[in-house]
């Protein structure tokens, strides 16, 4: 790995891009590059693409170009995920690094730090708590000192949980003029491929944590990604029943369904109670006693019951075979899709997503939402989500709180962020019940 540079870093101003997307090539990347060619110049934003092949850039830019002729000139930036001087090169020409580069565990830190050295925003879609702890630990301080806003967890995985949690809590602050006690989030009707890359991400996190007792104590940890995790002060936080990982079928009295588990649910729930704990940092947060959660949710009958109890077994199943490495190799290689691969764009196209908030505020009123995209969650949207982020970042600094260091979408955009994924078609609604 290649010494970085101690140089300071280059005045904001200066930078020759508003937005690199690092990992152009991959099939997310591509995905990324697409609905920057479609939406970047109408906005103003000077962007490139990035990567460590030169070959492979040149034709993402010459397909980028059969639909935009003027990307023909597209800038091309080189830089491998562990060379620590190409990144610190890459990320001192840009405003803000878009990166789908994962595993993030394996490829994403030596990025994450050169952008919180630089002083340049940075967002990623990375699902890994470690990783995202590790980010923590060892960026925030210095993102902060740098004035870098450094956003994991960008797309599904992420902000569909995030943005609805602050959004219940904005309608009730600007409606009510109080805070919240709870927020449950239940998926609804959802059509969807699971990626390549986070099945990679998610059998990476099970082999590290078959090796680890740290890493199985932070996955079980419900505020692992709290800013004073480790500290007790608070009483009880971890042993909260509202807020431990739904492990079976529940009939939820508030929402009036059976629930199950939600696979995402053990880094969404964090990101949420992150975002909290940092806004308690400033004397704010959602609430005085606020709680998270999430599953997903099926209809309220004896089919829902059956639906969710064979949906929370099958999962289990699936995660205990996992679980065996001879069984993960076998998975790997011959039923799941390897990283970089995807669906059919017609696939993408047909695919939505939905997921209902509920929330009660201090006093006891109710607030019903709705969150949701009319494409594949974890291809369409998220491609959708992570560009919105990064544009945000770079173009909507003045419209942002100077709030800066290892932020979550919520902390670091929040209802801006709201507003530009409105904008881009997607359904972010609050009301109270």
């Amino acid at each position: 790995m290649t010494r970085s540079s101690a140089s300071a870093p280059v005045p904001l101003e200066q930078r020759r891009f508003d937005v690199v997307v690092f990992g152009a090539t991959g099939f997310t990347g591509r995905l990324v590059a697409e609905y920057f060619a479609a939406h970047a110049a109408e906005t103003g934003v000077r962007w490139a693409i990035a990567g460590r092949s030169m070959d492979k850039l040149e034709a993402v830019r010459r397909e980028l170009a059969t639909k935009n002729g003027a990307l023909h000139e597209l800038p091309i930036l080189i830089a491998d995920s562990h060379d620590v001087s190409a990144l610190d090169r890459l990320v001192s020409e840009t405003r803000v690094v878009c990166t789908t580069v994962g595993p993030y565990a394996k490829y994403g830190i030596d990025l994450a730090r050169a952008a919180a050295r630089h002083g340049t925003s940075y967002c990623d879609l990375t699902g890994e708590p470690t990783f995202v702890r590790a980010v923590i630990d060892e960026c925030h301080d210095i993102a902060r000192g740098t004035q870098a806003r450094i956003v994991n967890c960008a797309g599904y995985d992420s902000i569909p949980s995030d943005l609805g949690a602050h959004m219940a809590w904005d309608h009730a602050n600007r409606t009510h003029g109080e805070g919240l006690s709870w927020v449950k989030v239940f998926t609804g009707r959802t059509k969807g491929a699971a990626s390549g890359g986070t099945i990679a991400s998610a059998f990476g996190l099970m082999e590290a944590a078959s090796k680890s007792r740290e890493v199985r104590k932070l996955l079980l940890d419900p505020h692992a990604l709290d800013p004073n995790e480790g500290d007790t002060s608070e009483p009880a936080r971890s042993r909260d029943p509202f807020e431990a990982d739904q492990r079976g079928v529940r009939f939820d009295e508030d929402l009036g369904r059976w629930t199950a588990p939600f696979v995402m649910a053990s880094i969404n729930t964090r990101v949420v109670r992150r975002s909290h704990a940092l806004l308690r940092e400033e004397g704010g947060g959602y609430g005085q006693r606020f709680h998270y959660n999430e599953a997903m949710s099926f209809q309220p009958g004896p089919r829902g019951l059956v639906t969710a109890s064979v949906v929370t077994a099958t999962i289990g199943g699936f995660f205990a075979a996992a679980a065996l490495p001879p069984m993960r190799h076998l998975l790997e290689r011959f039923v799941l899709p390897a990283p970089g691969e995807g669906p059919s764009r017609e696939a993408i196209d047909k695919g939505f997503f939905e997921m209902h908030v509920l929330a009660e505020t201090e006093s006891g009123k109710r607030l019903r939402g709705r969150v949701a995209g009319t494409k594949d969650p974890g291809y369409g949207e998220t491609a959708k989500m992570l560009s919105e982020s990064a544009m945000c970042l770079a173009m909507d600094g003045p419209r942002l709180e100077p709030r800066f260091g290892v932020l979550t979408p919520a902390t670091a955009m929040g209802m801006r962020l709201v507003e530009r994924l409105r904008a881009a078609g997607m359904t972010f609604d609050v009301h109270d019940a």
